[in-house]
């Protein structure tokens, strides 16, 4: 039976709801403890990076546990809401540090906050992405509701990158501090609104049944199925060049190029790279995707990329850092990473039915929790790569020092400009790279396998 509208657009709700939490987490936890509290940008580093390597213990243990979950509710949907509801609550806790905390205590605040806040997402993201497989039919149904749900989730974080520094000094009347803290809670509570409305409409099938593999069965399934790393290995060089620029994007705006005015500069400019992913996913990748494959569609987007980012590197060298001016190489990178949001949810379901094919099961929850994992991965190094470049840079905390359309470059700038452009250029070469010689799940190929599955069944 196929999906209604209010089944598809309750899931997809809850994917804008889920990564409107994760965004502002990955965006703006540096910012608010480093720039805000005064907390070091290296210990922020750290910490961020600290948490993403306990999540390599706890995200595939996750998958498991949701494995194993029987109630008459279903496996994943009792997990999804009690994720939700937990993470929601640390979230607002991340960003409502108390105001009379400070030194080594707000460092383990920050710590502590931030790997609970790991734990909970992985909590409630693994079911959401696991239950696919347990509502839909196979082959096209499928695929299109994955692309569905990854536009949504992608329109969730785009939703973020534009009005999160229009509210924030809005609700803090000027107090950036106090600012994120009303704002986090009214995020929080609209992801609780949102999966609720996903958990009442979306019902399991009582017939699937998801096997529970141990962790060496586990990681063994992984091993074997190469389609599955060669993809989980993508999302990491993809998230990280993306994750990169946009914790640092902010810095540039405020001590680079905009000098007093960047707040207003800095939101122009993520309304228009907003709006351009939200198109490129929701619009644009369906009709290009009507011309071409999928994996011809994703050698697209990641040169779209690269020439975006070599265009910027370009204007930075050349002052020529004007907003108006970056909207071109803008373009270019925001609406690639639209297309690589979807395209990479998608791969990786695909590698499901080659699992089971070569593995003789499926292993929806570990691929998935993989999936959980690698992104926050890619945050947990993009944020340590940014700690690092702030540390080294040494950028002032005096934005009147920045003017639009600086006469000279200092080397703390030309650090920040470097590590904004010339390292997601690398990551997104090393993907193409290895996509291109591993990848074999051509739609041809595809159509063999779902073929000899049926013929097993």
């Amino acid at each position: 039976m196929k999906l209604t509208v209010k089944e598809k657009a309750s899931y997809g709700l809850g994917a804008v709801g889920k990564d409107m939490v994760y965004m502002l987490s990955a965006s703006y936890v540096l910012y608010y403890y480093q720039d805000i509290l005064g907390v070091s940008a290296i210990a922020m580093g750290v910490i961020l990076m600290a948490a993403r390597i306990f999540d390599a213990f706890n995200d595939p243990i996750m998958g498991i546990i949701v494995a194993k979950t029987k109630t008459k509710w279903g496996k994943f949907r009792p997990w999804l809401m009690i994720g939700t509801l937990l993470n929601a609550i640390v979230l607002y806790f991340m960003f409502a540090a108390p105001p009379a905390m400070s030194g080594s205590g707000l460092v383990a605040y920050a710590a502590i906050t931030y790997i609970v806040w790991g734990v909970t997402y992985t909590m409630m993201d693994i079911p959401y992405w696991s239950m696919i497989p347990a509502f839909t039919e196979g082959g096209k149904d499928r695929e299109n509701l994955s692309t569905l749900a990854r536009s949504c989730a992608g329109a969730g974080s785009a939703i973020i990158t534009i009005i999160t520094m229009i509210c924030v000094p809005l609700l803090g009347k000027g107090d950036e501090r106090v600012g994120f803290q009303w704002f986090t809670l009214l995020i929080a509570t609209l992801f609780v609104l949102f999966i609720g409305i996903t958990c009442m409409n979306i019902k399991e099938k009582s017939t699937v049944d998801v096997d529970s593999p141990s962790i060496k069965e586990m990681f063994g399934a992984l091993l074997r199925n190469d389609q599955a790393l060669i993809v989980v290995i993508s999302i990491v060089l993809i998230n990280c060049s993306l994750y990169i620029t946009s914790n640092l994007l902010i810095y540039f705006f405020k001590y680079d190029i905009a000098g007093d005015s960047w707040n207003a500069s800095y939101v122009f400019f993520n309304t228009f790279g907003g709006a351009v992913q939200i198109l490129s996913m929701m619009i644009f990748y369906p009709l290009v995707r009507k011309l071409i494959n999928s994996i011809q569609v994703f050698y697209l987007s990641v040169g779209m990329a690269i020439g975006g980012y070599i265009i910027l590197f370009i204007m930075m060298f050349a002052n020529a850092t004007n907003v108006y001016m970056l909207l071109l190489p803008g373009f270019f990178i925001f609406a690639a990473f639209g297309f690589l949001t979807v395209l990479t949810t998608v791969f990786l379901a695909n590698t499901v039915d080659y699992g089971e094919l070569k593995n003789n099961r499926r292993d929806e929850s570990v691929i998935f929790s993989m999936q959980t994992f690698v992104v926050k991965l890619a945050s947990g190094v993009a944020a340590m790569i940014a700690s690092v470049c702030l540390t080294l840079s040494r950028i002032s905390q005096d934005t009147s020092a920045a003017t639009t359309g600086i006469s000279s470059v200092n080397s703390n700038v030309a650090i920040l400009r470097m590590t904004m452009t010339i390292l997601p250029i690398c990551g997104l070469l090393i993907a193409f790279l290895i996509f291109m010689k591993k990848y074999i799940l051509t739609d041809d190929k595809l159509s063999e396998i779902n073929q000899m599955l049926r013929k097993q069944q």
